[in-house]
């Protein structure tokens, strides 16, 4: 893939308020904190707080005179942004918006229209299709030739998809010319399930692969969330086992869940997910533990 996206980049669903709101201030100050830290690479989509996540990126990149261009901005297409009330998938309600699900090509050109708009940009350096999950048919067959057409065109970067399972993003590498995946959840230490198919199929093609959720929405770090719920007694249990393996040297088990997807080669970015410039800069700091082989070794037999 012709675009560097770098070792980290920053999500931006905890900025559209996943699971609880996050002040405009508190949003600007997180992203400030992962520019000064050298990140360039900003995910979001219009899904993260109808729109919100992409407001608040396009004005804090605008307020960068002369290194906006520095940028490197990632946005979703599948859920198209209409008028009304509602809520979903642990966001807060925001007046006067519905998430409606759209993978046709209209749906795809409005979306990414839309999306323009609310950043300020020009372009994106990279446009995923967003859990097209109950839509492989209208997915594959309207909303990839759309963005491949627009890829060729040079109106957008690279093209991809981005999901919370391995299979259908397999499905994406094996079947389309995709440049990147994101992967949400599937490559971590708790859930190894895009190792199998996916992130092999990614290596021999050349796809780039983007590894998100890698805390697994939180019970990696200390949380009680996995995959955006209630973690489950087991689950809770497994990640204790882990973390006091974790502990035995003396490592954090936040630090090994965000080194983790980079030990396999098809792995090129890791997303953190921050909603406050001190998880930012604790995020990064973890990131740059070091790790002990034998700990490595230790996780690989405990999984």
């Amino acid at each position: 893939m012709k675009v560097d996206l770098g070792r980290y980049g920053l999500g931006t669903a905890p900025l559209g308020g996943l699971f609880a709101p996050v002040s405009e201030e508190q949003a600007e100050e997180a992203l400030a904190a992962a520019w000064h830290a050298g990140i360039r690479y900003f995910d979001t989509a219009p899904h993260y707080g109808s729109g919100l996540a992409e407001e608040r990126l396009g004005r804090f990149l605008r307020g960068l005179p002369g290194n906006a261009g520095k940028a490197v901005v990632s946005t979703k297409v599948g859920r198209v942004l209409v008028p009304g009330r509602g809520e979903e998938d642990g966001f807060p309600g925001r007046d006067g918006h519905v998430r409606v699900r759209d993978y046709s090509r209209d749906g795809v050109l409005r979306s990414l229209e839309d999306s323009l708009a609310r950043t300020g940009l020009d372009r994106f350096d990279l446009v995923l299709i967003h859990d097209p999950d109950d839509h492989w048919e209208q997915a594959a067959g309207e909303a990839y030739p759309a963005l491949a057409e627009l890829r060729d065109q040079g109106v957008i970067g690279a093209i991809g998809a981005g999901m919370n399972q391995a299979e259908m993003l397999t499905r994406f590498v094996l079947e389309t010319d995709v440049d990147a995946v994101l992967v949400a959840g599937r490559c971590t230490l708790l859930d190894r399930s895009a190792a199998v198919e996916l992130l092999p199929a990614c290596e021999r093609r050349g796809v780039a692969v983007i590894a998100g959720g890698v805390f697994n929405s939180g019970v990696l770090a200390g949380g009680a969330t996995y995959d955006y719920a209630a973690a489950p007694p087991e689950v809770l249990e497994r990640a204790r086992e882990l973390e006091r393996l974790c502990s035995s040297y003396g490592v954090p088990l936040p630090a090994a869940a965000l080194r983790f997807p980079h030990r396999h080669p098809a792995v090129t970015t890791v997303l953190i997910g921050a909603r406050s410039a001190a998880e930012v800069r604790e995020d990064l700091d973890l990131a740059a533990a070091d790790v002990p082989e034998q700990l490595w070794k230790d996780l690989d037999d405990a999984g």
